[in-house]
This record gives structure tokens, C-alpha cells and sequence, in this order.
């Protein structure tokens, strides 16, 4: 059996698929059980791996032996050749909350009246069975008090109230999975691979080729700084391949000839030539749908809190139901306390509250994979930054070149321009845009560079080595002497610098000074945090002391660490919320990525790494920290719209029940106001933030 049957009502039956309904199948799917007798509408969910079918009942047997045996594969080949065919569109909010009106106005006005009740009682019996199936299981839910209402105003002859407690839970379930659908939607969308074409080598030629068009066995060819398109296995070259994507573990792993390889992972260093072991789709939509299934732990604790406040009211309403009763003997005000049903409410308000500051945050170039992270948000009291691409620029320039031994400088430039333009990366740009602004010609003098992992370049210039990077690189590994003079000089160029070591011929002839500078909003930002009500503002940077020190400064931040490593900056997260402190990190690189994750809340930059993007919780989608603030706000503005809405809805419709205790409200007039009081507060929710 390939599928199973879900849930089934009168007409209407839900299949799970056991395998992976991909987005190119959902209409060969849909034309496909269309096209059996019987069947009057079909829908496909690819992320839910689900199949919705309408049907005339007598039909059902036929419908439920195709889909179980329905092998996808045997899709891959067929094409839709019929004009009339209604491809799947997905609703929206407006065409939910549109056809739920219809469906309300054709029962409650259209239909003729003596079918109306008939209708209402067809409509009643899902409601009647699920709250009967939770007494069997011996649970006192939501779904009891449901069915509990809905019977007893039926049995009263009160069809109008039945149906309109049937219209809110309807829409209230609508609602929440549209909800939740546009969470995941957000979620696969900030997993995307953001490649379109990759390098593929035959033989001697190397040509674009589509990724959806590369086949098992293409030769895929992957440069250090790019994020690998495919799974396979490496065939010539060696790398440091990045994994967090997969593992959460952000240190590189070294990855050699023979090594696999996997989609949507980052080669840090390195060049390496993939051997495609799985097409695109097996390989990364795989990877993405797992992490799509885990994404209802992102609901917020507020709807969570909405649903078991809901349940727990339940015995509540049944014994005040029962307790009056047996003070009154009147049936009416005894009804009072079911015709009030706060679960419509709670479950309806709360998640559309959640939905439209995930919607706001979302216009705002703000992706925010679920409503939990903005909650967290909110109650948010200690903020860490990194430093390069978060508060300043990651757009580093070259200020100033040193030269020794009466070397020219522009010569300089030039020589670390000609090596570094083969190895791009943010210092690496500097350079060469450097050498570029200076009309620096700088055409090959130099033998084939190697790039050491982790540490620079080498090459030879004239038959004498030419050496390029860090200190540790230049002065410690290749052991290049420096007079006292050089070392003086180089201290005082740290305080304001950071450094690039160029050597020649087994002497330092030049370090040049990159500065990073600070963002314009980056002090805003800082001010704005704190009247926020973060108490506890640092940053963690793999930088120089000099330089960190420098930002820490001009920014007046709590605290500050230098030259820590992506484990450093973990712990510290750790030992913050080990004192209490909800913690959100704000990071763009590789190395923030476990920091990112071991937060609270996880917030990535624009620029940043795909890894850092994919692990945050949060995504700044524009190269701006004012998007941050505005995040915040939300967030803050949704804690005060969900308490607000759960003072409102237990005091109004406490009050219902009371007044229709003392006589003072019918029923019909109970369930009205309570029905236009959940519209009410549920419009109200659909508002705008305003930050």
C-alpha cells in the first residue's frame, strides 16, 4: 500500500501518501483521480504528502483502491493533453474567507427552509463523531463541548446558532492551516537553492548547464566560496566543506578525492570536481521537505497556549453547565455556558495575530520561519552580534600599503592584486579593487598559485617565492624574519588595522592595512536595542583585538571578545542563557552558524552565508540592520495583540455567561455575541502592525 486514508467524512476523504508528491506532480495527480467516476474535486498538498478527495460516497471503494496504489514514478512520462483542464490554484487568505461567507449565506438564506435544517444536521455529523470519538478515548476536549453545542442546539431547534458555531469552527481550521501552509512555504522558500546554472566538465570542455538538467554522472565543477548544487562524489581536488546544513555543525570538514558530497552544503576552501550521484530533485527537495516536516514545532507557544487553555475550559463549561441546572432547573441558562464556546475564539484569533506579523515582517524583507522565534523575540533581554558583514560593512578596503626595504608601494598593491585576484574573497576583492582604483596592471609574472587552506597563497616570481596572507602564515609557518624597526611599525599599524603580510625572495616587503568600516546604522541600531529593553548588548568577532576593540567603542557595547573561534562564540550564547537571559545572535558567516542555531533566536544577514541563512530562525532579506528593529517591534507589538486578545475574549465572553445565567441574554443572543465578538477581535487581528 503506497497511500492510507487519513480522516474521512461524508464525501470528502484525505489520503496520506507514503513517498514524496512532488510540486510537478500535483496536477498530473489531480487530473489523474479527476478523471474516475465519481469524483467531483481533487486537491494535492505537496508539503503535507497529502490528497484530498470529493465523491459521491457510492464511489468510494474505486477512489480509495487507485490512490492506494498509485505509483508516482509511472507519472514521470505522462503529460495533460486536455484544454478543459482547471489546473491547482492555491487559495489565499481573501478566497478563504470568501467562500466561507458563501457557504454561510447559501445555508442560512438561500437554501429553502425546510432543507435548511437538514443541512445543518448533515453539516452537524463530523462535529457529533469527532466529540464522540474523544469521549471513547476517555478525553474531555474541545471537541466534546463542539459536538455538545452544536447537538444540543439542534435538539432545541436553534439551527441558526448550530450553524454558525459551525461556520467559526470551519474558518478557525481554515485559517490555522493556511497558517501554518504559509509558515512552511516560507520555510522551504528560505532553503532554496539559489542556483540556477553549474559548471559541468567533459573531457577537455567545461560548459553551462541547467542544474534541474544535470544528469548522474556529470562532472559538476564547484570553486571555493560557492555552495556545492549536487550529491556526488569528489573525482579530483580537495576542500573545506561546510556541513551545518545537514549537521548543524558549523567547523568545516576536510573532504578529498573519493569523499561524498551533498547538496546545498558551502566549500569553504578548496576547488573540487563533483561526480552527480543524485539528480536535483532526490537530492535537495529531499533534504528541504525533512526539514518542512519538522516545521510545526515553529508554532508559537500562544497558539499552543490558545489550544490547551481551550481544552481545559471544557469541564469548566460542563460543570457550570451542570451546577446551574440543578440550581435553576431552567434548561435555557443552564445551555448559557455552551453556547459560549472560547475554543472558537482562542483558536481562531491567535493564529491569524501570528499570521499577519509574519506577513508584515515578510513585506518588510523579513523572513521569519515560524511564530515561536518572534515570541521569543519579544521576551528577548541579550543581543550578540558578529562583527564583519553584521555591524560593519563586509565590504573591507585597502586604506594604506607599507612597503620595506625601499620597495614601491604601487608594486606592491600590484604583486598582492596579481595573486590575489585568483582567490576571491572580501580582503581578496579589496586588493585587487584597490590595484584596479590605481590603474595597477597587474598581467601574470608568476608561476601557478597554491592556495594553502586557512592560511594564503603561494607562488614564484622570477624563480623566488612569493608569499601573501596572515601573520600566523607568514611569520610563524614560512618563518620570514622582521627587523625590530618592521615589528614597531607593525604594532602600531594593529591598533587601527588589520593586516595583509606580502613577502618576496624570504623578506617582508609590504604589509597593507584593511580597514572594515562601520555601518551608518549601526548606532541607531544599537540606541534602538535599547530602548527596546535589551539589557545585555556584545559582540563576538574572529577579528583582531585592535579592530574589535575599535567597533566596541564607537558603538558603546556592553561587552566584546577578539579572535574567538565558532565554538567560543556558542559557548558564550550558552553561558548567557545558563544566567536567565533569552538570547537572540545576529550573524552572516560559516562560523556564526553554530552560535546561530544554539540561540534563542537566530537572525541572519543579507549578504551572508546560504548556511547562515538556512540555520537562522530569522532572515534579514535587505543589506540593513533597520530591519532588525522593525523585527522587534513586531514581535513586541504581537506579544501585546495576544495578551490583549486573551483579556478580551475570557472577560467578554465570561460575561455572556453570566448575563445568560441571570436571565439577562438569551441564547440566541449569547451565541450572536459571541460569534460577532470572534469576527470582531479576528478582523481586528488582520490589521496592519504599525512600528
Amino acid at each position: 500500500m503506497i497511500a492510507s486514508i487519513a480522516s474521512r467524512t461524508l464525501g470528502r476523504c484525505r489520503f496520506n501518501y507514503e513517498g514524496v508528491i512532488k510540486d510537478s506532480d500535483v496536477n498530473k495527480i489531480k487530473y489523474k483521480v479527476e478523471q474516475l467516476e465519481g469524483v467531483k474535486f481533487c486537491k494535492v498538498s505537496p508539503l503535507a504528502n497529502s490528497i484530498i478527495v470529493n465523491y459521491e460516497e457510492e464511489y468510494l471503494p474505486k477512489v480509495a483502491r487507485f490512490i492506494m496504489d498509485l505509483d508516482l514514478e509511472e507519472l514521470a512520462d505522462f503529460e495533460i493533453d486536455d484544454a478543459d483542464f482547471v489546473p491547482q490554484e492555491e487559495r489565499e487568505l481573501f478566497h478563504i474567507l470568501r467562500d466561507a461567507m458563501y457557504r454561510r449565506i447559501f445555508f442560512a438564506h438561500i437554501l429553502p427552509m425546510p432543507l435548511r435544517p437538514i443541512g445543518i444536521v448533515i453539516k452537524s455529523i463530523p462535529y457529533i463523531k469527532a466529540g464522540l470519538k474523544s469521549l471513547r478515548e476517555g478525553k474531555l476536549n474541545v471537541s466534546v463541548l463542539d459536538a455538545t453545542a452544536i447537538g444540543v442546539s439542534i435538539i432545541d431547534g436553534e439551527f441558526g446558532d448550530a450553524g454558525n458555531i459551525m461556520f467559526l469552527l470551519g474558518l478557525g481550521e481554515e485559517l490555522e492551516e493556511y497558517t501554518l501552509k504559509k509558515s512552511k512555504e516560507n520555510l522551504a522558500q528560505s532553503l532554496k537553492l539559489n542556483v540556477d546554472k553549474v559548471f559541468v566538465v567533459d573531457g577537455e570542455e567545461k560548459y553551462l548547464k541547467k542544474l534541474e538538467d544535470v544528469e548522474i554522472g556529470d562532472l559538476v565543477e564547484v570553486n571555493m566560496g560557492y555552495t556545492i548544487p549536487v550529491d556526488g562524489e569528489i573525482t579530483r581536488g580537495f576542500g573545506m566543506v561546510n556541513e551545518a546544513s545537514l549537521t548543524g555543525e558549523s567547523l568545516p570538514v576536510k573532504k578529498t578525492e573519493g569523499s561524498t558530497v551533498f547538496a546545498g552544503t558551502a566549500l569553504e576552501e578548496g576547488a573540487i570536481l563533483v561526480k552527480t550521484k543524485k539528480k536535483y530533485d532526490d537530492s535537495r527537495i529531499n533534504h528541504i521537505i525533512e526539514l518542512i516536516g519538522e516545521s510545526e514545532k515553529n508554532k508559537s507557544l500562544a497558539e499552543k497556549k490558545a489550544e490547551s487553555i481551550a481544552d481545559s475550559i471544557v469541564k469548566y463549561s460542563f460543570l457550570g453547565a451542570a451546577a446551574t441546572y440543578l440550581l435553576t432547573r431552567d434548561f435555557i441558562k443552564a445551555k448559557s455556558f455552551l453556547m459560549v464556546d472560547f475554543s472558537c475564539a482562542l483558536k481562531l484569533t491567535i493564529p491569524i495575530a501570528t499570521m499577519k506579523a509574519i506577513s508584515s515582517a515578510s513585506e518588510r524583507e523579513i523572513l521569519v520561519k515560524g511564530g515561536r522565534y518572534l515570541e521569543k523575540l519579544a521576551q528577548a533581554d541579550s543581543i550578540i552580534f558578529d562583527k564583519t558583514g553584521t555591524l560593519t560593512k563586509s565590504e573591507p578596503t585597502v586604506q594604506k600599503v607599507i612597503a620595506f626595504y625601499d620597495h614601491d608601494e604601487d608594486e606592491c598593491l600590484r604583486i598582492a592584486a596579481c595573486l590575489e585576484e585568483h582567490f576571491p574573497h572580501s580582503i581578496a576583492n579589496a586588493v585587487v579593487k584597490a590595484a584596479r582604483d590605481k590603474n595597477l596592471k597587474h598581467d601574470e609574472m608568476h608561476s601557478k598559485p597554491e592556495y594553502i587552506v586557512a592560511h594564503g597563497i603561494r607562488s614564484k616570481i622570477e624563480d623566488k617565492e612569493a608569499l601573501i596572507g596572515s601573520a600566523h602564515f607568514i611569520l610563524e609557518d614560512e618563518k620570514i624574519k622582521i627587523d625590530k624597526a618592521q615589528k614597531k611599525k607593525i604594532e602600531e599599524l594593529k591598533e587601527d588595522y588589520s593586516l595583509l603580510y606580502l613577502a618576496y625572495d624570504e623578506k617582508l616587503i609590504a604589509v597593507i592595512c584593511i580597514d572594515d568600516p562601520v555601518r551608518e546604522d549601526a548606532k541607531y541600531t544599537i540606541d534602538s536595542l535599547r530602548t527596546l529593553g535589551f539589557k545585555r548588548i556584545a559582540m563576538l568577532t574572529g577579528d583582531a583585538e585592535n579592530s574589535a576593540r575599535a567597533v566596541a567603542g564607537k558603538l558603546e557595547l556592553d561587552y566584546y571578545e577578539s579572535q574567538v573561534r565558532p565554538e567560543d562564540k556558542k559557548n558564550y550564547v550558552d553561558k548567557e542563557k545558563a544566567m536567565g537571559r533569552t538570547v537572540v545572535m545576529i550573524g552572516d558567516g560559516i562560523n556564526d552558524s553554530i552560535a546561530l542555531s544554539s540561540a534563542d533566536v537566530g537572525i541572519s544577514m543579507h549578504a551572508g552565508a546560504d548556511i547562515a541563512k538556512e540555520i537562522a530562525d530569522i532572515s534579514i532579506k535587505s543589506d540593513s540592520l533597520k530591519e532588525l528593529v522593525d523585527v522587534i517591534k513586531i514581535a513586541k507589538a504581537l506579544d501585546k495583540r495576544v495578551h490583549r486578545n486573551y483579556r478580551e475574549i475570557i472577560s467578554f465572553n465570561g460575561a455572556l455567561i453570566v448575563l445568560g445565567v441571570l436571565g439577562y441574554l438569551t441564547n440566541t443572543n449569547s451565541a450572536f455575541l459571541h460569534n460577532a465578538s470572534t469576527v470582531a477581535i479576528a478582523g481586528r487581528n488582520m490589521r496592519d502592525y504599525r512600528i
